[in-house]
């Protein structure tokens, strides 16, 4: 029996959101990732999960804990949902247009999941390492109401890979995957997977970040 419903998220703002963080980045939330992760855990009660799972990471675990605290669940771990191995672009300044992940998201829209840059993941590296951890926390929590706090690429290649109707060439339609965004996932009988809420921002995190902008703590959010 698989969970009742999973809620995937993102985890909240890091200390260094401008540049490209990897598995090889273990960096803490910023000031207002901790906003975020307070606001995030605010949100939950009232969906009543029974269990809080996320990667080792420390940006995942500072997300994670307040949900777990605030819901009165446990928090459990599960390394494998740790973010993209990238490389050498681990530091690099984010980039979407031009560059290593520009190529990279082209190549696999057009069907080459296979391609990577030197020492990175290809999303087929990425699907072969999370499929078997999404299936370790369906099997550790049956019947259950599941939060797990991974990253933003990890969250799109499950997605992608686990939604009735999608695949890796839907990566741009579906959009982006903003630090915080949640989507809520109830199974479907062909082993499939359909989304409530998909990459959604919940109201007290879209006002922790209008917040933010409106004091200059950041430029956009």
């Amino acid at each position: 029996m698989p969970p009742e419903r999973i809620w995937l998220l993102r985890h909240a703002e890091t200390t260094a959101p401008h540049v490209f963080n990897g598995a090889e980045s273990d960096v803490d939330l910023s000031p207002l990732g901790f906003q975020q992760a307070a606001a995030i855990a605010g949100w939950f009660p009232q969906h009543r999960p029974t269990a809080v799972v996320s990667s080792a990471m420390i940006r995942a675990i500072n997300t994670a804990l307040p949900i777990a605290a605030a819901c009165g669940v446990p928090h459990s771990v599960v390394p494998a949902l740790h973010e993209r191995r990238i490389g050498p672009m681990a530091g690099m300044p984010f980039n979407t247009q031009i560059g290593p992940w520009h190529d990279t998201v082209a190549a696999w829209t057009t069907g080459d999941t296979a391609f990577t840059t030197p020492g990175a993941e290809s999303f087929d590296d990425l699907v072969a390492r999370l499929l078997p951890s999404w299936d370790e926390v369906c099997a550790a929590h049956p019947g259950g109401r599941v939060v797990v706090v991974a990253h933003g690429i990890v969250c799109k290649v499950l997605l992608l890979s686990l939604l009735d109707g999608y695949g890796v060439t839907a990566w741009e339609r579906m959009g982006r995957s903003a630090n915080v965004s949640v989507s809520e996932l109830v199974p479907l009988a062909n082993g499939k997977w359909s989304a409530e809420k998909l990459l959604m921002l919940p109201e007290p995190v879209v006002m922790v970040n209008a917040v933010a902008v409106r004091t200059g703590q950041v430029s956009s959010a």
